[in-house]
């Protein structure tokens, strides 16, 4: 009989996963439901269609999200699940906004529901959890662990472990590679990971302390010792998992998945794939409108400010790198005289700029000089939030001299983004200010989220004016 190819990824589901999906599934519409019958009388046609897409919103927020894949701290958890349902309410108002049906709405009903279908979440979530550790301490003992491996990852793999005991592993101690140092953990990172001994007498290790599970933390070019080690634990009847420490690289969103089978660790990828793209492009679309809408006044006074003050266009335009190195022309309000480049050298604007006209320095102080990028966005060349994108002449100087230069062009550019509600814009007269920019870049690509979003937004409204801004 021949053998069933079996995936060597495995996605290990929880059944208490599956059990609290449904128990939060079946409390949102049991909410839903006595609320609608409470105001409204019975469940109309709008209440009804609203209820489906707060469902489906929930299906898909929550799996962006890992709510039922974490397995967090209840504080840490409450806090994303706070998130998370707070964008599925985002979601069904700018729904009812864009259909024109948000009249038809009780907006009591809608506050009632999210708050009462918040905190029975958090309430469900608590008892799950509470009930989790109650079973595992009356479960059978926990599995003895071994790390193979010393040093910050080996250390931060313990302290993950201990910290979530729903595991039902306990680490006993480590095993140093060969020729390997141990590594003290960094001042404050919790406990050190003990050493129980050496590779040498790694089998009566394993015996004497009844070892069922071994962790293998090795760096990228210890391929042959892991071969080696991993053979000579076949017969010891003990699960044998591999942790490669890839923490010494940059990484930028990086992943573990399978095709057809085969295990890909991604160490750099675009945050923006499958349904993230698509959350994302109507965030965009949905609030550049409403934005473009609100200030459309105010650009056209700013437009005939500056026709007034000095001649030349009004707009000015110049080649950016955005997206996967793709060019494009951005959008300003022009705020300098019009004047040609030395040597085809672009000078980056300075404080007391001699170039910079009267309207101009107002408006560059505001920043209301970046507000035509809405076009930008609108065409889908930009985003609201994103790393701002620099001249093509200054990516190709930057990116010689900072090695991860490049990887801010893994997502979308932006109006604004977490570097600039830091107060890392303006001029940049040493490597160290742009590599702050260029770090705070990288986190937001690392951590991309519409929440992060929204904050980064909100937060943009006080650091428009900032000390950096001329």
């Amino acid at each position: 009989m021949q053998e069933r190819k079996r995936p060597v990824l495995q996605r290990r589901s929880s059944i208490t996963n599956l059990i609290q999906a449904g128990l939060d599934g079946l409390t949102i519409i049991g909410i839903a439901y006595g609320l609608i019958n409470y105001h409204i009388g019975a469940l109309t046609t709008n209440y009804l269609v609203m209820l489906l897409l707060l469902l489906g919103a929930l299906a898909v927020t929550y799996d962006h999200y890992g709510i039922y894949r974490s397995n967090a701290s209840f504080s840490r958890k409450s806090l994303t699940l706070f998130k998370a349902w707070t964008v599925c309410f985002a979601f069904l108002v700018m729904m009812a906004f864009l259909t024109k049906e948000s009249e038809k709405f009780s907006r009591l009903l809608m506050g009632q529901l999210y708050v009462m279908g918040l905190l029975s979440q958090l309430l469900l979530h608590l008892i799950m959890q509470v009930v989790q550790k109650t079973l595992l301490r009356h479960a059978a003992q926990s599995e003895n662990v071994l790390i193979i491996g010393t040093g910050k990852l080996a250390n931060y793999l313990y302290q993950k472990i201990a910290g979530n005991p729903w595991l039902g592993q306990r680490v006993l101690g480590s095993v140093p590679l060969k020729g390997a140092a141990p590594s003290e953990s960094e001042p404050g990172a919790g406990k050190t990971l003990p050493i129980l001994g050496n590779l040498g007498n790694l089998n009566e290790l394993i015996e004497r302390h009844h070892i069922s599970t071994v962790y293998f933390v090795t760096p990228l070019d210890a391929s042959e010792v892991l071969e080696e080690l991993y053979f000579s634990l076949l017969d010891k009847h003990v699960a044998v998992h591999w942790v490669p420490d890839i923490f010494s690289l940059r990484l930028i969103n990086h992943s573990v998945r399978e095709i057809a089978g085969i295990p890909i660790l991604t160490l750099s990828e675009t945050p923006l794939t499958g349904t993230s793209v698509l959350l994302k492009s109507l965030e965009d679309i949905v609030l550049s409108v409403l934005i473009f809408l609100l200030i459309a006044p105010l650009m056209v006074l700013i437009a005939v400010a500056i026709k007034l003050d000095s001649p030349g266009p009004v707009f000015f335009r110049q080649k950016r790198m955005g997206w996967s190195g793709k060019i494009f022309s951005i959008w300003k309000f022009r705020s300098m005289v019009v004047h040609q480049p030395n040597n085809n050298v672009i000078k980056q604007a300075e404080k007391n700029d001699p170039r910079v006209t009267r309207v101009g320095a107002f408006i560059r102080r505001t920043s209301l000089d970046e507000l035509p990028q809405i076009f930008n966005v609108l065409s889908g060349e930009m985003s609201l939030v994103g790393p701002r994108p620099h001249a093509i002449q200054h990516d190709e100087e930057y990116s010689r001299r900072i090695a991860e230069y490049f990887a801010r062009h893994n997502i979308k550019p932006g109006i604004t983004g977490l570097a600039q509600v830091r107060g890392f814009r303006g001029e940049t007269k040493d490597i160290e200010q742009m590599m702050q920019r260029v770090e705070s870049d990288i986190e937001y690509i690392n951590n991309w989220s519409l929440w992060l979003d929204l904050t980064i937004l909100i937060r943009t409204t006080s650091a428009l004016t900032g000390k950096n801004a001329y």
